[in-house]
């Protein structure tokens, strides 16, 4: 393991971490239906996985899974002071911490992947099967697939009894998911080479995986050559079944069916749920019903889950909302207990449809019948509140919560702080943020995005400040967060408060800061300071972002010469323009392309929103074209 670093620098070069796919709906372990409440019990389900997410490791590695993510976020792109400082933690690699500090990195796989590195090399250390897997998650997740096949080699050669197959299912579901079919399909004729033979479970993933991420033909055609090997069986066609009706091809779907027949499996419960969410969601409701009919002559009863897809499908629409409560009627008739996933489906529908007191009169009768309301049951109403601005309900709600022992979630304050800071109760925002955090729940990005937000809005720049510097100071500040700097900064330099705009630039600039700067977040505070005619400071900022071989943006270098000719400072401007050639003829760009794509921009910029003939004319395009082309991919 301690020869793992040397061996994936030779195979693959890591990228920053890629944006997380956005999830699938969350399938019952039994039940292959939409069924998914939030994203968060997904997310914890991954965490307990990992030994995440219980209570008392939780605490017991807190205070140092965040210093050591500290130092990942300060020094992970300068590797020697990296290990120095992570050296001199006195971190004790305890079991369990390592994979706390993996899921602490989250969608920053590299800052993982470093600690990782570090951890292999400590004496008397030795990574276990639970970090391996955590990191193969990791890497996977990131698409750095070279460096997965570079560590469970590294696995074969000096710890091969830690090979599971549950390695290479994470490995082939990453393929999956990245459309990549014949990589996904591969695993399986790598997995001998680690001592493994493809089973049943491997290979009935390997197809779950395809027809979950659309590639329903190619898992189709898998099973059909593969047969022979891995017969089929009513979990292959389960898969295949959900896989069309996912996609709505409901003529596959029947297909299916007509297999199932031939190789002697009868559908049980599951196949007939997943036919029927497929009727539902394409709007063939009587051919749904008719199904339902087919089940009872074939001796199976539908189920809440039958019921429920049917009733998730009619409340997209309004006017079928009162054909989704017959339909809960006869669910009742047929003595087939509502769960909570149907209560709040019927719930949503209401809800979504503003008939708010049909809601509540669904949420009465669910805990009448014994049915717990869980977060999200709440969150649908809570924020039909909020699109009817109806402020006082909302803590009315929250209240009514907390009397049945249902604490509100973070979501659920972002809601109503969301909501009191667009009515202007900014006091109200502040007492909700303050019962949240006595609550124990610790303010999110978006928490804080809405607060600085609400703040900005309201005029109380010095709280929206605060406010930001605190998410700064939480390391939770990052570049999906540069549109909430772009509005800070320029209403702090509009209302002339420039000691302040420089305050909070300074709070993500220093050296102590972990935030992570690119050309986009300097170009928002050079562009803000330029446009209150503050052209000097922003020059200045200009010379300390290339300092750090970071070029400027063509219209920013534009519009810097712009304002230096008006102040007739010649000095600068040829400092600027010596430094801008030299980055220019380094990065094998047309210093005067870029230069007339600055001039180019700012035209376009100045001509009014509804003047598109330059844009018609393509007249860009064609200046671009050719030699400049590579030059514009690169500026931009």
């Amino acid at each position: 393991m301690r020869r793992f670093s040397n061996i994936l620098s030779k195979r693959c070069v890591l990228l920053p971490s890629s944006q997380a796919n956005s999830r699938i709906d969350l399938i019952c372990k039994r039940f292959h239906i939409s069924r998914v409440l939030n994203n968060d019990f997904v997310e914890s389900t991954e965490r307990k996985e990992n030994g995440v997410g219980l209570v008392g490791s939780e605490d017991e590695f807190a205070g140092d899974v965040e210093k050591i993510y500290r130092i990942l976020r300060n020094h992970h792109s300068r590797v020697p002071k990296l290990e120095l400082a992570l050296n001199e933690s006195g971190i004790d690699l305890r079991p369990g911490l390592i994979v706390q500090v993996l899921s602490r990195c989250g969608d920053a796989g590299n800052l993982g992947y470093r600690f990782f590195l570090w951890a292999a090399k400590q004496p008397g250390y030795s990574h276990s099967y639970e970090v391996c897997k955590s990191m193969v998650k990791v890497l996977s997740k990131m698409r750095q697939f070279g460096a997965v096949w570079g560590l469970i080699e590294e696995m074969r050669k000096e710890n091969p009894e830690l090979i599971e197959p549950e390695l290479f299912v994470i490995l082939l579901r990453r393929f999956a998911s990245a459309n990549m079919v014949k990589k996904a399909v591969e695993v399986l004729d790598e997995m001998p080479k680690y001592g493994l033979e493809p089973d049943e479970y491997v290979f009935g993933c390997l197809l779950d995986a395809l027809c979950k991420n659309g590639s329903v033909k190619d898992a189709s055609k898998l099973l059909e050559d593969m047969s022979e090997k891995f017969p089929p069986n009513l979990r292959y066609f389960t898969s295949l079944l959900y896989g069309w009706c996912r996609e709505g091809k409901l003529i596959e779907a029947k297909e299916v069916l007509v297999q199932m027949k031939e190789a002697g499996l009868e559908p049980d419960i599951v196949v007939f749920t997943n036919l029927l969410s497929g009727y539902a969601h394409a709007g063939k409701m009587t051919d749904a019903y008719d199904l339902m009919k087919d089940m009872r002559k074939r001796g199976y009863e539908p189920n809440a889950n039958c019921y429920t897809v049917l009733i998730q499908a009619l409340c997209k629409t309004e006017k079928r909302m009162d054909e989704a409560m017959r339909v809960f009627v006869e669910m009742e008739r047929y003595g087939c207990e509502a769960d909570l996933v149907t209560y709040t489906a019927l719930i949503s529908g209401f809800c979504k449809w503003e008939m708010i007191d049909k809601g509540y009169s669904v949420l009465d009768d669910m805990r009448k019948k014994g049915v717990m309301p869980s977060q999200v049951t709440y969150m649908q109403i809570m924020v039909a509140h909020e699109k009817k601005e109806q402020f006082e309900e909302c803590l009315d709600l929250i209240e009514k919560m907390k009397q049945v022992g249902c604490h509100p979630d973070l979501l659920i304050y972002n809601v109503v702080i969301r909501l009191a800071c667009k009515l202007g109760e900014v006091k109200e925002a502040v007492r909700l943020w303050n019962e949240m955090e006595a609550d124990g729940l610790r303010p999110g990005v978006d928490t804080f995005v809405i607060m600085i937000n609400g703040f900005t809005s309201q005029g109380c720049l010095i709280e929206a400040c605060d406010h930001f510097k605190e998410m700064v100071s939480r390391g939770i500040f990052s570049a999906p967060q540069y549109g909430i700097l772009k509005s800070l900064l320029n209403n702090l330099v509009r209302d002339d408060k420039l000691e302040m705009a420089k305050d909070v630039w300074s709070c993500i600039s220093n050296k102590s800061s972990s935030c992570e700067l690119n050309v986009a977040a300097w170009t928002i505070w050079i562009h803000a300071l330029l446009a209150k005619g503050h052209v000097k400071e922003a020059c200045s900022y200009c010379l300390n972002m290339m300092e750090m071989d970071l070029m400027p943006q063509p219209d920013t270098y534009a519009k810097l010469m712009k304002g230096l000719n008006k102040l007739y400072n010649r000095t600068i401007a040829a400092d600027i323009t010596e430094k801008v050639m030299k980055m220019a003829s380094e990065r094998d760009m047309s210093f005067k392309m870029y230069k007339n794509r600055g001039e180019e921009i700012l035209i376009e910029k100045a001509k009014p929103k509804g003047n598109k003939e330059g844009k018609k004319n393509g007249t860009t395009h064609h200046r671009l074209k050719g030699g400049g082309e590579r030059s514009k991919a690169k500026v931009l």
